[in-house]
């Protein structure tokens, strides 16, 4: 997995002209490190939810999950997913039991999300938070065993891959703790991103309080300003 720091530099700069005044550029440089590790990244209302699926006993549901069938297909697929300590959208699920073309189907996404939705009112499936507002809702299941409408047992992932599951997971969350033994370089990054956006937001002020405004600082400023914010929500929203 490939993570981007960002630094950033700052440099005097006098600026010779009509006016004479000393600004600020700030120059991004990109870092790339390698996490070394292997798993996928969880936070921990993630890792609760498998946690809780994967020690589930039989789950009650009050619709039939019968094979051949929507439902049963979409509670096959998650459960695929979540056994890799994967939480698949809407899209994700489609695009594996149905290809790419029902994918980009609109009226077939929102047919998939209604079935989903009704999975969820009758307990089988989660819905997880989502990381940003404009993504799309993840799904997972509440168990691995359920006793559906028609008092069928259903059995969505066999004792041997849950007990995989429980290792990988507990495999994930102790490489993400020794990964977490190092916070300097996330609490660099976001100090990082704090000071360009004071200098940058200070180069902007200063740059208006002028009686001629000089787009040479100005723009640049204004960008990394709301380039840097975003960025430093980003990372914030992470911790």
């Amino acid at each position: 997995m490939l993570n981007i720091l960002w630094v950033f530099s700052i440099e005097s700069v006098e600026n010779t002209g009509f006016y004479t005044k000393t600004f600020y550029l700030i120059s991004i440089e990109s870092i790339e490190w390698e996490k070394t590790v292997s798993q996928p990244e969880l936070a921990p209302a993630e890792a609760a939810f498998l946690q809780q699926a994967l020690n589930a006993d039989y789950g009650v549901s009050n619709i039939r999950l019968r094979e051949g069938e929507y439902q049963y297909s979409l509670a096959k697929a998650i459960a695929s997913s979540e056994l890799e300590l994967h939480f698949p959208d809407v899209k994700d699920l489609t695009r594996k039991l149905f290809g790419e073309e029902k994918t980009n189907d609109v009226r077939f996404i929102r047919k998939i999300q209604t079935i989903l939705k009704k999975m969820e009112k009758s307990g089988v499936v989660i819905i997880l938070p989502k990381k940003m507002p404009w993504d799309l809702q993840r799904y997972g299941l509440s168990s691995f065993k359920f006793q559906d409408s028609d008092k069928n047992i259903v059995i969505l992932a066999t004792d041997q891959q849950i007990e995989q599951a429980r290792d990988l997971l507990r495999s994930a969350l102790d490489s993400q703790g020794a990964f977490s033994t190092k916070p300097s370089v996330t609490t660099f990054m976001i100090l990082a991103l704090a000071l360009a956006v004071g200098a940058s937001y200070a180069a902007i002020l200063w740059s208006l309080i002028e009686p001629v405004i000089n787009p040479a600082v100005f723009v640049p400023a204004f960008s990394i300003a709301m380039l840097c914010s975003l960025l430093l929500g980003r990372a914030l929203s992470q911790r």
